[in-house]
């Protein structure tokens, strides 16, 4: 910990932050503009970790349910969170990922969550890391093991398969498109209970299709935290929500 915040603060003084969603200097994201991002709030679905309206399950995993133990994330995919992430993943603006891990790790701890022993990143294939020069869920990943304390492991899950991207998909094809995309070292994290961490959940598969290679690897439970979520739009009928 001490290490990274006496980094933190040298490249503070070298590159003066400006935060992303006021432009005042002092910080890459202000405590005031993280405040104006909205919070995915109870209730949840108790597995994929979407605002519902009341009951245990959402529309979504009543039909198809997710293996992953279970999912939560921080804050909805909008306002200034996207243009940080944004800057994150393709404007190298790397320094964001300090101030949003530690709001993942703060969510983390102050969540009823299950216990964890290690925190794993969700991969990205070697062809985009090259291409990007960072994997920001590994970015996030790092400081959430750094503020929790649990162990950091980058190796163990590999992105074996490269996929098109998810966008545009709906939720049968983006679980077809990931299928299978993900590998875990044999013994790796054999009897370990893993966090597995990524930047977005918007059906919660490529959560799930890394989930299924860490238990095929040996891990004992695997549960997801994301920074943020897509918000779905739910129609509600009869006292439940359908999509």
């Amino acid at each position: 910990m001490g290490d990274r915040l006496a980094w933190r603060r040298l490249l503070d003084l070298l590159f003066p932050p400006r935060c992303v969603g006021c432009r005042l200097m002092g910080a890459w994201l202000c405590t005031s503009c993280l405040a104006r991002i909205p919070r995915v709030e109870s209730p949840l679905c108790a597995l994929c970790g979407d605002a519902i309206s009341g009951a245990d399950l959402c529309a979504r995993c009543r039909v198809h349910p997710l293996t992953i133990e279970r999912v939560r994330s921080v804050y909805f995919f909008e306002r200034e969170l996207r243009e940080a992430m944004h800057r994150l993943k393709y404007r190298g603006q790397t320094a964001l990922a300090e101030p949003l891990g530690e709001a993942m790790a703060e969510y983390w701890l102050r969540d009823p969550a299950p216990p964890a022993d290690v925190v794993v990143p969700v991969p990205l294939h070697d062809a985009r890391l090259r291409e990007r020069g960072h994997n920001q869920a590994s970015l996030l990943a790092r400081v959430v093991a750094d503020v929790t304390g649990l162990r950091f492991e980058e190796r163990a899950l590999v992105r074996c398969r490269a996929t098109a991207t998810q966008v545009g998909l709906g939720v049968g094809e983006r679980r077809e498109n990931v299928a299978g995309a993900f590998q875990c070292r044999e013994g790796a994290l054999a009897g370990e209970r893993v966090l597995l961490i990524d930047d977005v959940c918007t059906t919660g598969a490529t959560l799930d299709a890394a989930a299924a290679a860490l238990c095929g690897g040996g891990a004992l439970t695997v549960q997801g935290l994301t920074l943020g979520r897509a918000r779905r739009k739910l129609r509600v009928t009869s006292g439940s929500e359908s999509e």
